[in-house]
């Protein structure tokens, strides 16, 4: 996938008159750069929810995918740990029945996504400042980024040294070496999702207004988007 992947991907949703994207069509823009991301499908009925979970191998995950759930924990829209085919279908006709109590939510259907390896759980972003055009930002993620706000960033295109030097910057940065005995993260692989990201930046400056991958665990030997939220211009 390249570049032309992603504007394509994005004209097909302005296109639909939208501007924010679902989880899976913001992975897949991540996807068209190489960027690293959870193995998933996008189920739109029990058989193939079913059959993907196979696919994919248990245990899965299981999310609502609806450009109006941003925030898809706090209407129960992620089902966790889900190990057999029993509990995938009765996990996705949960899940579907949110329609039921957000009535005006489009839903597109359950994303069957497989359970991401244990790490630290980092943040990218990026964000359109009217004077600088994109800017990136690293930190700790899941609640940590909106407790600690333990942030840095960097103006695109970045360098190797300048991703480091983002990474290094932050107050947490022990945390990802493995401060006492804590899983150390693979520092390379996140150096190279910075870069991915760059690249993207400024690539799709003109469509993306902001975009959150968070969580991105970065694990011993490797880095894997968990979730992501693009909003375009």
């Amino acid at each position: 996938m390249s570049k032309e992947d992603a504007i394509k991907i994005i004209d097909k949703i302005k296109g639909d008159g939208r501007v924010t994207l679902t989880e899976y069509e913001s992975k897949n823009i991540l996807a068209a750069y190489n960027f690293p991301v959870t193995k998933e499908k996008l189920a739109r009925d029990e058989e193939e929810a079913v059959n993907f979970a196979e696919e994919i191998g248990y245990p899965v995950v299981l999310k609502i995918v609806s450009p109006d759930i941003t925030h898809k924990t706090d209407v129960g829209g992620v089902k966790v740990n889900v190990k057999s085919p029993e509990e995938v279908k009765t996990a996705y006709n949960e899940l579907m029945g949110i329609k039921d109590k957000i009535k005006d939510a489009d839903i597109h259907g359950v994303l069957i996504q497989e359970m991401a390896p244990k790490g630290n759980e980092v943040i990218l972003g990026m964000t359109q400042d009217p004077q600088f055009g994109p800017v990136l930002m690293f930190g700790l993620g899941g609640v940590f980024v909106e407790v600690l706000k333990d942030v840095s960033f960097r103006i695109p295109p970045l360098t190797r040294f300048d991703a480091e030097d983002m990474i290094k910057e932050i107050k947490a940065y022990p945390i990802l070496e493995g401060v006492r005995g804590g899983v150390s993260s693979d520092l390379d692989a996140l150096v190279d999702c910075i870069l991915k990201l760059s690249d993207l930046s400024v690539d799709l400056s003109d469509c993306i207004k902001e975009m959150d991958i968070n969580p991105l665990f970065a694990t011993e030997k490797g880095a894997v988007a968990v979730d992501s939220l693009v909003i375009l211009k």
